[in-house]
C-alpha cells in the first residue's frame, strides 16, 4: 500500500508541473487577448503600460518586503543606475513598443512572435560575445538553423497571409475589418509587425542583461519590483510628454481596468512566481518548450471571441517559428550536456592524478 500511495503522489507531483505550465500559457494568452481588447476600445497604449507597471509594482512590493527582508543585499548608486537603464532599454522600451504594435496587428501575431524570442536572444548574445557557436558541431548548427527558421517564420507570418482557413470562415469578410479597423491596412500591419519584432528584440536584450545584474543583486523579487517601479516612472514621464489629454488617463470599471490589473497582478505577479517554481523543478528548457501553447490558445480564442480569421500563411509562419524554437532549445540542451560531460571527464582525470 505504501508503494502504491508513493507512486500516486509522485504521479500527482509530476502532473502539477504540467498543469502549472498550462495555466501559465493560458495567462500569457489572456495577456495578448485582454491587451488587444483594451487598446482596440480606445485606451492609449502608453497609458496602459503606466497602469500595468504600477499594478505590477504594487503586487510585487509586499512579497519583496516580507520574503526578502532578511536578505542583506547592498544597493549602491552605481548598481541603482544600472537597474534604471536596464529597465529603460528593456522593460519600458519593450512594453511600449509591444502595445503600440498590438494596436496595428492582432493578439495571435503578438503570441506568435514571442516564440522567436529565444532565437533573437541567441543572435544578440553572439553579437555581444556572450555566447559562442561552432557550426562544425551538430548543436551549433541546430541553433543557427533554428534562429534562421524562427526569424523567417516571423517574417512569413507578418508579410504573407494567403487564403483563410475554410472551416474557420464562419463570419463575413467585412466583419473582420469592422472588428479590427486598425489592422485592416496592409501597410499598418507591416508597420505593426516591425514594431513587434523591435519589442521582442528589446525584451531579448533585457533577458541577456538579467544574468549579470542578478549576480550583483541576487534579491530577485526586490530587483523585479524595482524594475517595475522604474519602468512605471519612465513610462509616465514619456506619456505625459506626448499625451496632453487628461481624459486619456481616466479608467473606469470596464475592460481597460480589467486588462491592466490582469497584466500587472496576474501576469507579472502570480505567473512570475509559478514560472520560477517550474524552472526550479524541471529547468528553463522544459518551460521554454511550452511556449507554442500560448500561440495555440490565443489563436483559438481570437477566432472565437474576436472573430479573427486564420490564414494559411500564418500557419506556415507559425510552424517555422515553432520548429525554430525547438531547434534552438535542442541545440542548447545538447551543448549543456556536452559541457557537463566534459566537466565530469575533467573531475575523473583529477581524481586519477590525486590517487
Amino acid at each position: 500500500m505504501k508503494s502504491l500511495s508513493y507512486a500516486i503522489s509522485m504521479a500527482a507531483e509530476k502532473r502539477k508541473v504540467y498543469i502549472a505550465m498550462l495555466f501559465i500559457h493560458c495567462v500569457y494568452a489572456g495577456m495578448a487577448l485582454f491587451s488587444k481588447a483594451a487598446i482596440s476600445k480606445g485606451m492609449n497604449p502608453f497609458v496602459f503600460v503606466v497602469y500595468r507597471q504600477a499594478f505590477a509594482f504594487l503586487a510585487l512590493a509586499p512579497f519583496a518586503f516580507f520574503f526578502e527582508s532578511s536578505k542583506e543585499v547592498p544597493l549602491s548608486y552605481t548598481l541603482l543606475i544600472k537597474i534604471f537603464f536596464i529597465s529603460l532599454f528593456g522593460i519600458t522600451l519593450s512594453l511600449n513598443l509591444y502595445y503600440v504594435a498590438i494596436n496595428y496587428t492582432s493578439a495571435t501575431f503578438a503570441a506568435a512572435t514571442t516564440t522567436a524570442i529565444p532565437a533573437i536572444t541567441f543572435v544578440m548574445a553572439i553579437l555581444l560575445r556572450m555566447e559562442s557557436i561552432s557550426i562544425k558541431k551538430v548543436h551549433g548548427l541546430a541553433k543557427v538553423l533554428g534562429s534562421v527558421s524562427s526569424l523567417s517564420g516571423a517574417l512569413v507570418y507578418a508579410l504573407i497571409k494567403g487564403p483563410p482557413l475554410k472551416f474557420m470562415n464562419w463570419f463575413p469578410e467585412n466583419l473582420d475589418h469592422q472588428i479590427h479597423p486598425q489592422s485592416s491596412s496592409k501597410g499598418e500591419w507591416i508597420k505593426g509587425s516591425l514594431i513587434m519584432l523591435s519589442a521582442n528584440t528589446a525584451w531579448s536584450l533585457w533577458l541577456i542583461l538579467q544574468g549579470p545584474i542578478v549576480k550583483e543583486y541576487p534579491a530577485k523579487l526586490r530587483l523585479t519590483a524595482l524594475q517595475c517601479f522604474f519602468s512605471c516612472m519612465q513610462s509616465a514621464f514619456w506619456t505625459i510628454a506626448i499625451e496632453r489629454r487628461p481624459s486619456a488617463w481616466k479608467i473606469g470599471w470596464d475592460i481597460h481596468l480589467l486588462a491592466v490589473v490582469y497584466c500587472g497582478v496576474i501576469v507579472t505577479g502570480i505567473t512570475y512566481w509559478l514560472q520560477v517554481w517550474v524552472i526550479e523543478k524541471k529547468g528553463s528548457v522544459f518551460t521554454a518548450m511550452f511556449t507554442p501553447l500560448a500561440l495555440i490558445i490565443t489563436a483559438i480564442f481570437s477566432a472565437i471571441m474576436w472573430k479573427e480569421a486564420i490564414y494559411w500563411g500564418s500557419i506556415g509562419g507559425g510552424l517555422l517559428l515553432v520548429a525554430g524554437l525547438y531547434s534552438v532549445l535542442w541545440g542548447k540542451e545538447k551543448e549543456n550536456q556536452e559541457i557537463r560531460d566534459n566537466d565530469q571527464k575533467q573531475e575523473r582525470k583529477v581524481e586519477v592524478i590525486i590517487v
